[in-house]
């Protein structure tokens, strides 16, 4: 269950992200016109940690898929998948990571992908401590099973290749596609994926784990 405050953020979130994404290799959009078409939330387990997927455009019909986590703290060896941070009005200093740099993050995606999980049920919350449920801007899914072994992502080596980031061991590679693929096809041979549907869109690649 994914907690959403109703309250301050300053900066916001696409601020950061405007700030952040022209150094992205594989961001060839304008910054100055990010579009969001929604989000999705995962829980992490420990409950400390803060992960949604974003999914904009930036000036063109060009879908990207940019996961952030967010924490209370800095990340450990994290400076450079740093976002920036924020004041958050209810929660106070967050730290807004590239989210393929943090391993709850990675532990996380590789197992709603591995179950066959979907993305949290969203409750905001306001002021006076009452909460709504709401429906996700964006519905996401793993391609895999109920059951089976999850790779370890703690330590991997991440890098980007073409328009996606990489985090690989000698025993698996996950891989955030920073373009959403819309007309992917099926998962090969030995690969799960995430994928994610809003209005327009109903089957678009977002991530894949290769065992």
């Amino acid at each position: 269950m994914a907690i959403i405050h109703r309250t301050t953020l300053s900066p916001s979130k696409y601020e950061l992200l405007a700030a952040w994404l022209p150094a992205q290799p594989w961001f060839t959009g304008d910054p100055g016109q990010l579009d969001p078409i929604g989000a999705y939330r995962f829980d992490d387990p420990e409950g400390e940690v803060g992960l949604e997927g974003h999914v904009l455009t930036a000036g063109d019909e060009t879908v990207y898929h940019v996961p952030l986590s967010y924490r209370g703290a800095g990340l450990e060896d994290g400076d450079d998948f740093l976002v920036g941070t924020m004041e958050h009005g209810v929660l106070g200093t967050r730290w807004a990571y590239d989210a393929i740099g943090d391993p709850v993050f990675r532990a996380v995606l590789a197992g709603a992908i591995v179950r066959g999980e979907r993305g949290s049920r969203e409750f905001t919350h306001d002021a006076e401590g009452n909460a709504a449920e709401r429906e996700p801007s964006v519905r996401v899914h793993g391609s895999g099973a109920t059951s089976g072994p999850v790779p370890e992502l703690a330590a991997v080596r991440v890098a980007s290749e073409g328009a996606a980031s990489i985090a690989e061991t000698e025993f698996a590679l996950l891989a955030l596609h920073r373009v959403a693929a819309v007309e992917a096809g099926d998962d090969p041979a030995g690969t799960l994926s995430l994928r994610g549907e809003w209005p327009g869109t109903v089957d678009a690649l977002l991530a894949s784990l290769r065992l």
